[in-house]
């Protein structure tokens, strides 16, 4: 029998835990005989002296099997999962589902609400009429193997352990620690079955990982611990220093991402499926010549085939497909008011998360738990860093269902972006690929 206390105590002076250490500490902390004292306590150690590799490995798993655990084996073929550590106008899995899907990837995708400035992937895919984002084990399955694509929301009883550490950390300031990030993230990819994994681990200003740096530092460990527990794992660095797409809000997102399955999305947002959707491939074992397969992808959205499946997938279940061909369906704002440039000039800076937080804060994501999203409202935005707005011409359009909060919501986006009198470069998106192997920078 372990010691609580004294498990504290090792970590406190910078040793190594070993497994049945914190296996100990994980079932103690989810049945309830380990208090949340001890538990804040250990976690302090572990924000000032570390984690290595092997011990941040054995969290990860001692996490991802405290609760349910995912079968994917009944699906046929390769799973591939992407996560995305989270950001402004991030529309990625909304136009990436489909298109992988419509080139022979199995995608069986487990997805969260969201918590911050806009929904999460399966609030924006309830802004659609009918859609059931929550599937019982046998349909999940039954949608992957039929038309190759299914999402559900992700289960109360997955990984009940992180549930609970990071509501501690939350309020104990140890939510910025590598070793308590990377597990948190990671336990929930494991949990959720998929053979391989690719990540999406963003920076800037929109991010949570602010510096380039931090995040490759955390893309390293996170692929090392994908491999340590089996998963091949491949984890991207991108920007968010400015929003990816332009859309932030949920149902002007499916608009947006059916532009882009349209062939009519902006190049960062394309770009950026492009490239997971090639390595999504490879990982899958259906193309492993990546030129060749971003040609596939590209015929795929000119044939109208990656639509056509983002169709499918709707009504396979229960959603009203036609929301794709037909905007209006979808819940509108009473609300608009357009933000244009007073002179000629390029955009300089876009502040992603001021942008981000004026959409929450007129509906479109949640500032605690049980606050519901407003489907209608959210920001769009017409131009980009390095990207020219003439004098009069609008460079951002607020939705919103409350008048009072429409004019607020414009200065906010208004004061979110920077001009210059020159021209100005614009920003790559991808930055880094990490491979157990090597870094290689873009």
């Amino acid at each position: 029998m372990f010691y609580v206390p004294g498990i504290i105590e090792k970590k406190k002076r910078g040793l190594k835990l070993s497994k049945d250490e914190i296996q100990f500490i994980i079932e103690g902390y989810v049945s309830g005989d380990i208090p949340d004292y001890q538990v804040s306590a250990l976690l302090m150690a572990v924000y000032f002296k570390g984690m290595n590799e092997e011990e941040t490995t054995n969290l990860t798993m001692a996490m991802a099997y405290s609760g349910e655990v995912v079968d994917l084996s009944f699906i046929e073929g390769i799973k591939v999962d992407k996560h995305s550590t989270g950001g402004i106008a991030d529309t990625t899995t909304l136009v990436l589902l489909p298109l992988a899907s419509s080139v022979g990837v199995k995608v069986a995708k487990m997805s969260g609400r969201g918590l911050g400035h806009t929904g999460g992937t399966i609030d924006k895919l309830e802004s659609i009429s009918g859609f059931r984002c929550e599937l019982d084990g046998e349909a999940f399955i039954n949608a992957a193997n039929t038309i190759g694509a299914a999402i559900t929301g992700q289960s109360e009883n997955l990984v009940p352990a992180d549930k609970m550490l990071y509501a501690l950390r939350d309020v104990t300031a140890t939510v910025d620690s590598m070793p308590l990030i990377a597990s948190s993230i990671m336990s929930k990819k494991i949990a959720g079955g998929a053979d391989k994994i690719i990540l999406d681990v963003k920076f800037g200003s929109g991010a949570f990982m602010k510096t380039y740096e931090d995040a490759l530092h955390l893309g390293r460990l996170m692929v090392k611990i994908g491999e340590l527990a089996g998963r091949q794992t491949v984890a991207y660095i991108t920007d968010m220093d400015q929003p990816l797409g332009l859309a932030v809000g949920n149902a002007i997102e499916v608009i947006e991402a059916a532009e882009t399955l349209n062939g009519r999305g902006h190049e960062d947002l394309l770009s950026l499926c492009l490239e997971f959707g090639s390595e999504m491939m490879s990982l899958a074992g259906v193309e492993s010549d990546k030129l060749k397969a971003i040609k596939i992808l590209k015929r795929s959205i000119e044939e109208g085939k990656a639509l056509d499946k983002f169709k499918e997938i709707i009504a396979n279940q229960g959603g009203n497909s036609k929301v794709l061909e037909d905007y209006s369906i979808l819940p509108k704002a009473k609300h608009e008011l357009e933000v244009k440039a007073t002179k000629d000039c390029y955009v300089k800076r876009i502040d992603a998360i001021r942008l981000g937080l004026a959409a929450m804060k007129i509906g479109a994501g949640r500032q605690k738990k049980d606050d519901v999203i407003d489907p209608a409202v959210g920001v769009w935005i017409y131009k980009k860093v390095g990207e020219k707005v003439m004098n009069g011409e609008p460079f951002a359009k607020i939705l919103a269902n409350n008048a009072t909060k429409l004019g607020w919501a414009a200065n906010e986006a208004k004061g979110a972006f920077e001009f210059s009198n020159e021209m100005v470069k614009k920003r790559k998106v991808i930055w880094a690929k990490i491979t157990k192997d090597e870094v290689c920078e873009f």
